[in-house]
């Protein structure tokens, strides 16, 4: 039996589908919105071979594809043949409440008829019957805001998960290229001696011992790691408190090649945290 969690997310449109799968892609999980299910095995295959799903995969599923009231149970089966649990999860509201909540955002149902959203609604209840009776688990979203819905939704499915764990995101990056949108801290670490003019070093980059060693031995560079250390002892826990569950720090240089790359490597090897899980990237280190 794999140990693989693979969470289907179905239910009515407006229901909370999407609060839902973004609760469990901030928790690690590879999240495909509107997959075809018949696609759900060959994922899952693929899924094998590789790390990016390491947690888990969860599939949005509705009826946008026409097909996965038809394919349903035979799919639901053969992932179990293949040695899987699905956890499927129906999200559920009231009448009146997905009607606001259309009205709002001012969609249109994927099956209203003449933009009589009521009629869609109905419509969809009906063909979503059998479905819904053999879910795993049903949350009814109606007296829930998006954040106490994701809350919600991914306490019952992350339970038995580190939920403390925090994903931290350590990312280089090269000024000259901009600063990246999506960075929650960002350090410059323009301030050290820059390798790109020493002959010798200018064609490595900080992945390479030698140039590494050379950012690393600078005194303002371990004066500059003590004090991020400590740093990050100290926000850890609170980013975690607030419910934060991935974190992005960023380390720029010039052109992150060098300095930025060598901070990072640093980092990744000597962080100030074990309860935390960790990621690399190097955006710029290809470039010229």
């Amino acid at each position: 039996m794999s140990s693989q969690r693979v969470c289907i997310i179905t239910g009515l449109s407006g229901s909370g589908k999407s609060t839902a799968a973004r609760a469990l892609e901030d928790q690690g999980f590879f999240v495909v919105d509107n997959l075809p299910l018949i696609l759900l095995p060959l994922l899952l295959d693929l899924a094998k071979q590789s790390q990016w799903a390491a947690v888990g995969i969860a599939v949005v599923v509705d009826v946008r594809n026409r097909e996965f009231l038809a394919e349903y149970k035979d799919v639901i089966e053969r992932v179990r043949k293949a040695g899987y649990q699905p956890e499927v999860t129906f999200f559920d509201a009231a009448d009146e409440v997905i009607l606001r909540r259309y009205s709002e955002t001012r969609r249109s149902h994927p099956l209203s008829v003449g933009n009589r959203i009521q009629i869609g609604i109905e419509k969809e209840r009906d063909l979503l019957q059998q479905v819904r009776a053999d879910a795993s688990l049903i949350i009814d979203s109606s007296g829930l805001t998006p954040r106490q819905l994701g809350e919600k939704f991914k306490k019952i499915v992350c339970e038995g998960m580190v939920d403390s764990a925090l994903i931290v995101q350590l990312e280089s990056f090269g000024y000259r290229y901009g600063v990246p949108s999506d960075a929650d801290l960002v350090f410059d670490v323009r301030f050290l001696p820059n390798p790109h003019y020493i002959e010798e070093l200018r064609p490595l980059t900080g992945q390479d011992q030698s140039l590494r060693d050379y950012v690393l031995k600078q005194p303002n560079c371990q004066e500059f790691l003590q004090h991020l250390h400590r740093l990050l002892e100290f926000l850890l826990p609170l980013y975690r408190a607030e419910g934060k569950s991935y974190l992005t720090i960023a380390i720029g240089c010039t052109g992150g090649r060098h300095r930025s790359v060598s901070i990072v490597e640093s980092l990744h090897q000597n962080f100030p945290a074990q309860d935390v899980t960790l990621q690399v990237s190097h955006r710029d280190i290809a470039k010229g």
